[in-house]
């Protein structure tokens, strides 16, 4: 049993930056002490808590799994202690200065970031604001240390400890570049054909480089496949290949309606029912109460909302 007596509050803190930076270094930096501070530190919570904790490994330090059993709780801890000795928070946007991070693909890049960079501009211009790439493998890694503050994605089953909110569902329709030499019989806004649509070659956004998407899964239902030539890691990609050659695509609606005014693709309806998948943002729960956190989500939930499908169905002319 560990001796609380041996404990302070600091050797707690030490270790929460070491768990978070796996280097002396850089913990020091954290919290502005020196790397030889940093480990003394470390070998006195070594010493109490009868564990390596933290062992080197080429240029960084690796957690013991007795260590990283604690890193979650310990965090959780050190910020409930903190906010016990605050007070109640008081989160003001117009004089907060923090940094925050999103992942998410670059359909948010065109649907979310300006008219969120607006909102800040306007409100909390102290924040500072990152848009960083989707890793769809390895999300919950970056969510889990710190990495990323908040994630865009579609629905799933998560883990436990994070939380998510619902935002909208993404509809699909079928682009392919004006003047398409296939398509002149097919008026923009119509049904693209079955038989065409299978025989036309397809681009596919996939960030991992998968083959298959929503648009197969479809098809396979029916028994049927699509010709996938190109797979591309961005939504602009896919518009850009679309706009400049003979291939085809399934893109979300209302970013396909969003970028329609810039020209070079027409707008079809899919020949077959795609499901709309539900894009929700994720956290960890350890930010569920951070005022900071919940006040970025609500604006993000706010712009966000409105594009769901049905919203979107029903703003259409009969």
């Amino acid at each position: 049993m560990v001796n609380l007596s041996c404990l302070d509050l600091n050797l707690l803190r030490v270790l929460d930056a070491l768990l978070r930076e796996r280097s002396t270094v850089r913990a020091g930096d954290r919290l502005g002490l020196s790397q030889p501070a940093v480990s003394a530190a470390l070998g006195r919570l070594r010493h109490a808590l009868s564990d390596p904790l933290l062992v080197r490994q080429g240029q960084g330090l690796v957690p013991t799994s007795y260590a990283q059993s604690l890193e979650t709780p310990l965090r959780q801890a050190l910020q409930a202690l903190e906010g016990l000795l605050n007070g109640p928070a008081v989160f003001d946007p117009g004089t907060a200065q923090f940094d925050f991070r999103i992942s998410g693909t670059d359909f948010f890049s065109t649907m979310l970031i300006p008219a969120l960079i607006g909102r800040i501009e306007k409100c909390a211009p102290g924040i500072r604001l990152q848009l960083v790439d989707l890793v769809p493998d390895n999300y919950v890694e970056t969510l889990d240390r710190y990495e990323v503050d908040l994630g865009l994605i579609p629905l799933q089953t998560f883990p436990a400890w994070l939380e998510h909110e619902r935002l909208f569902q993404a509809s699909f329709v079928a682009i392919a570049r004006s003047g398409h030499p296939r398509l002149n019989e097919v008026p923009p806004g119509a049904t693209m054909p079955l038989d065409l649509f299978c025989d036309l070659r397809h681009v596919l956004c996939s960030p991992e480089g998968k083959l298959h998407g929503l648009g197969d899964v479809a098809l396979a239902k029916q028994g049927l496949s699509r010709r996938i030539a190109i797979t591309v890691p961005v939504f602009d990609g896919v518009f850009n290949v679309v706009s400049n050659s003979d291939l085809i695509a399934l893109v979300p609606e209302v970013l396909a309606l969003h970028l329609a005014p810039r020209g070079g693709f027409e707008i079809y309806a899919p020949p077959i029912p795609v499901d709309a998948p539900h894009l929700c943002m994720i956290w960890h729960r350890r930010m569920t109460a951070d005022p900071a956190h919940r006040w970025l989500r609500g604006e993000v939930a706010q712009l966000l909302k409105p594009l769901d499908a049905s919203l979107l169905s029903a703003s259409k002319p009969n």
